[in-house]
C-alpha cells in the first residue's frame, strides 16, 4: 500500500490522502504503542475528503471519533494485537 498525503494538519496531528493502489481515500493520525510509532487509515470517501480540508471543525469531529476507536470498522489495515494509543 502507497499512501499519499494530500492535505496534514501539523497543529491537530492529522492528515488526509489516497491509497495509491486501491483509490480509497483517508484520513490519518499518528499512534504508539510500546515498541514503535505508525499511522492509523482511515477510509473516508470523496465527499468526506472535500469537507475536511475546508471545514476543520468536521475533520476534528471525525478524527476524535477515529482516535477514540468509534469508527474502527473503517480502518483500512487493521491493527495488530499491540495496537497503539493515539498521540
Amino acid at each position: 500500500m502507497k499512501f499519499t498525503d494530500i492535505y496534514f494538519n501539523r497543529e491537530k496531528r492529522f492528515s488526509l490522502g489516497i491509497e495509491e493502489s486501491s483509490g480509497k481515500f483517508y484520513a490519518s493520525f499518528p499512534v504508539r504503542n510500546d515498541m514503535t510509532e505508525y499511522e492509523e487509515y482511515y477510509e473516508i470517501d470523496r465527499a468526506q475528503l472535500d469537507l475536511f480540508q475546508s471545514d476543520l471543525n468536521a475533520a476534528l469531529t471525525f478524527v476524535t471519533k477515529c482516535r477514540n476507536r468509534q469508527l474502527d470498522e473503517l480502518l483500512i489495515q487493521k491493527p495488530g494485537t499491540r495496537r497503539g494509543e493515539a498521540i
